[in-house]
Formats: C-alpha cells, structure tokens, sequence
C-alpha cells in the first residue's frame, strides 16, 4: 500500500510542476508578446512593461482568443496592419523562446 502512497505523490507532485511551469510558460509567452507588439506600436519602454503587463493579464479574462484580439485590435489601432493569423504565429513562436528561457532559469 505503501508503493501505491508513494506512486500517488510522486504523481501529484509531477503534475502540480507540470501545471506551475505552463503557467510561467504563458505568463512569459505573454508578456514577450506584448513587448513585440509595443515595439511594432513604437511605445517607450516604461509605456512597453505596462502594455505587456496588460497582453498578460488578458488571458485571465478571455485565454488565447482573447490575446490575440487584444494585440491584433490594437496595433490596428496604432495603423500597423496586422491580422489575427499574424498575431497566432508570434504567439506560438514566442511560446517556444518563454519555454526555453523559463527551462533556463
């Protein structure tokens, strides 16, 4: 029974750090999302950190979908064509470097 305790536990451990490092994963993916598209809207650097705090707090409210429309609305907004296609491909790109920095650290 012991085994079964132990298989248990290390199991939930494992999952719980799985769960924290996707977590870090977007919340970094995120935040490398807005600061690309801060310096495609030729924002200041403080008014780049402040919009990349906002492109992270967007997937609380609306996940993935709701990035994507969020970055793609408002460099439409700053008259940089750009479509939801665009914006996906740099998510997904930048997934892979948050990954890899966030391995790193």
């Amino acid at each position: 029974m012991a085994a079964f305790d132990e298989r248990e536990k290390d199991f939930e451990a494992r999952y719980k750090h799985d769960q924290e490092l996707q977590f870090k994963v977007k919340a970094r993916r995120n935040r490398l999302l807005g600061l690309w598209a801060a310096g495609r809207m030729g924002l200041t650097e403080e008014a780049a950190k402040a919009y990349a705090k906002e492109v992270v707090d967007a997937e609380f409210e609306g996940g993935d979908r709701h990035v994507v429309e969020k970055v793609c609305a408002d460099l439409n907004g700053k008259g940089q064509n750009c479509t939801p296609a665009q914006v996906q491909f740099e998510l997904d790109h930048l997934a892979e470097t948050a990954k890899q920095q966030i391995m790193q650290e």
